[in-house]
């Protein structure tokens, strides 16, 4: 049954204006994506919540659409501060917000999001829709029941299964090309985009674990890195690698200081700062883009330990000790039958191996020394029986124990302490091993969706409650490097960083918030409490809701990195009807904190892969691929395709007025 609209704040009716943008979730990355979506893009949009409580965080005492609304309300209050002093919103704004400031997202509630809450929201006449549900199936079937509806829509879709969500890709695809024939193809490149919240956020969430935390982004089929760099001591000179991305605040290392948000103001990390403002920036750290280097191909992440023969993996080093000796045993004896009898030697192996497993004659008739070597051989095969009987258990226990977790090794030092399993935590355990760094992984539920993967990586799994005493004992927490606590309930998180503080003051902490404001009263907190020691918060709605805003804005995301707690955006833009790039050089196309253009596509129009990530080689008499040495005076040309970092309003502003809806 379909909820009223909401008073708190006030809601407008329906629009009656087509190409507006429809929202529906049951978590945080809906609110946080309508959100983005509103106050940074200014797009008018309908949230479609579940009504009651979100059942997977009962201890908050408000419904999901009084959530919403409550943090509707606050972001309203702040643009409309911002414009009664004169501001703008990042991209001018709907028609009708300026001036009187900007009306709120619509929400409508909805137990399932089914024909008669689509048509509630306008999903048949919106630009475009997201399926942000936690649930695979249900965004799915939500998908397949809006390209009915709408086959012009342009879809976003949530899914953790990423082969899945390739298929399904196609799938809508066809269906749009079907329902509508002479469908423009390039509108058809941005119809469906699937995208998962955990591998947009968990790179941002590994790096937290290495000091001076590297992050990655892949395009065509290079890794761009960009490395946070401490400030230079007294006399040297900070090397600016490709391009200087943004200074980290100016009181990182102070406990009283900014905490990174947008909110931090001039103390805060700076984004895409100019030259001048890099040279300024004496005692200030900065995260610079490094040389980039081509992506190794995929393959399986590495194993704890390296790699190992099978027998090594089967049976145990006493076994195959005493195996040699027996083997060693024979050797001697066909050596020494060979000596004293004068037989060839394959002969006398031969009788030495007849007498071990007792099917030779007895030698009655034959010297003392063939009779000695005989009894000799007897004992050997004594011996062998029951190496025999422990290699089949031995090997049966392996079979057995190889589908079983691993404890953490008794001498474990220098690793990554993983809290949580789930779908955010599997994927960072994933990412950590890709880069050979030691984990070891804490979770209560036996059937967590990342056991099993832990069981294949051979990563060490503590099974308990980590509130429990000796959970994280267990985990060698005293000899870990760092602690990424990523399960799904804030308390759960801050009382297990409070209790590893306890146990390694100087930990390096990195914990997974829901709450946005409560994130920040626990980073400022423990930083004065610990300030000797590194610590992050980072909420996953907040670091994947730039780059499914962007997907609904038809546009492609090549990955977002995390800057303190700003995101800065990576992002492939053609340069056709953008007046800020079109007919500008490179340096000119520049913008202090806004955007920066770091790559050039040099393939030929007509090759071009839509998606840069996935771009296949081009003809051999053509030129293709990525330039990023561009020299500051090339001029870019309306054919142009070309990679940018760009922060969240930089980016709306760079997409205003450039929403590609399909005439109808």
């Amino acid at each position: 049954m379909l909820g009223s609209v909401s008073t708190l704040p006030q809601q407008p009716q329906r629009s009656p204006f087509s190409g507006h943008m429809v929202v529906c979730g049951d978590d945080a990355l809906a609110q946080r994506l309508a959100v983005e979506l509103r106050y940074v893009y200014g797009e008018r949009v309908t949230l479609l919540l579940p009504p009651g409580r979100d059942p997977r965080r009962p201890e908050l005492p408000l419904t999901q659409r009084g959530r919403a609304a409550t943090l509707f309300g606050r972001m309203s209050a702040a643009m409309n501060r911002n414009l009664g002093n004169g501001g703008t919103v990042a991209n001018g704004g709907a028609a009708g917000d300026t001036g009187a400031g900007l009306e709120a997202v619509r929400i409508l509630e909805a137990a399932e999001p089914s024909d008669e809450a689509f048509e509630e929201a306008g999903v048949d006449t919106a630009a475009a829709l997201a399926l942000v549900y936690d649930d695979d199936e249900r965004n799915i079937r939500a998908a397949l029941t809006a390209r009915r509806i709408n086959p012009r829509v342009r879809l976003v879709i949530r899914l953790y299964n990423r082969k899945l969500g390739q298929y399904l890709e196609t799938l809508l695809d066809q269906a749009a090309a079907v329902a509508v024939p002479g469908l423009d193809p390039t509108a058809l490149d941005t119809s469906t985009t699937v995208l998962s919240d955990a591998d947009t956020a968990a790179p941002a969430l590994a790096a937290t674990a290495l000091t001076g935390s590297s992050k990655v982004v892949q395009a065509e089929g290079l890794l761009l890195r960009a490395v946070e760099r401490t400030p230079p001591r007294q006399g040297e000179v900070a090397d600016p690698g490709l391009c200087t991305l943004a200074l980290l605040s100016s009181t990182t290392h102070d406990p009283a200081g900014a905490e990174g948000s947008d909110s931090s103001g001039a103390e805060g990390p700076q984004l895409l700062p100019d030259q001048q403002s890099v040279a300024a920036a004496t005692g200030r750290g900065t995260v610079v883009l490094e040389a980039i280097r081509e992506a190794a191909p995929d393959g399986p992440a590495p194993r704890m330990g390296g790699r190992s023969a099978p027998l090594s993996q089967i049976f145990s080093r006493r076994l195959r000790r005493s195996v040699l000796g027996v083997a060693a045993a024979v050797l001697g004896l066909a050596v020494a039958s060979t000596l004293t009898t004068g037989e060839h030697p394959l002969h006398a192996v031969y009788l030495t191996l007849l007498d071990l497993f007792a099917m030779g004659d007895p030698a009655v008739d034959d010297s003392a020394a063939r009779q000695v070597i005989q009894l000799l051989s007897g004992v050997a095969g004594l011996m062998l029986l029951p190496l025999l009987v422990a290699g089949v258990l031995e090997a049966f226990g392996s079979l057995r124990t190889a589908s079983s977790l691993r404890r953490a090794p008794r001498g474990l030092s220098g690793h990554v302490v993983l809290l949580g399993l789930g779908k955010i935590g599997t994927r960072v355990l994933v990412r950590l091993r890709e880069l050979n760094i030691p984990v070891v992984c804490v979770e209560d539920d036996p059937a967590a969706r990342g056991i099993p993967v832990a069981r294949r990586l051979q990563v060490p799994v503590v099974l308990g409650d980590v509130t429990q005493e000796g959970v994280l004992e267990a985990a060698k927490i005293q000899r870990s490097r760092a602690l990424l606590a990523l399960t799904s309930s804030d308390t759960t998180n801050l009382e297990a960083t409070l209790y590893a503080r306890s146990v390694k003051p100087d930990l390096q902490v990195a914990l997974r918030l829901f709450d946005d404001e409560f994130a920040t009263a626990v980073y400022r907190t423990l930083r004065t409490a610990h300030p000797q020691a590194l610590t992050r918060s980072r909420s996953v709605s907040h670091l994947a809701a730039p780059s499914f805003a962007v997907a609904m804005m038809g546009r492609q995301i090549l990955g977002a990195i995390p800057v303190e707690r700003k995101v800065m955006l990576f992002a492939a833009i053609k340069v056709a009807g953008h007046p800020q790039l079109e007919g500008r050089t490179v340096e000119e196309a520049f913008r202090a904190g806004a955007w920066r253009v770091l790559a050039l596509d040099a393939t030929p129009p007509e090759d071009r892969h839509p998606d840069l990530t996935t771009a296949g080689p081009s003809p051999s008499d053509r030129p293709s691929g990525l330039i990023w040495d561009l020299h500051p005076g090339y001029v870019l040309r309306a054919e142009d395709r070309v990679v940018i970092a760009a922060t969240r309003r930089g980016l709306a502003e760079l997409l205003r007025g450039r929403r590609a809806v399909t005439p109808r």
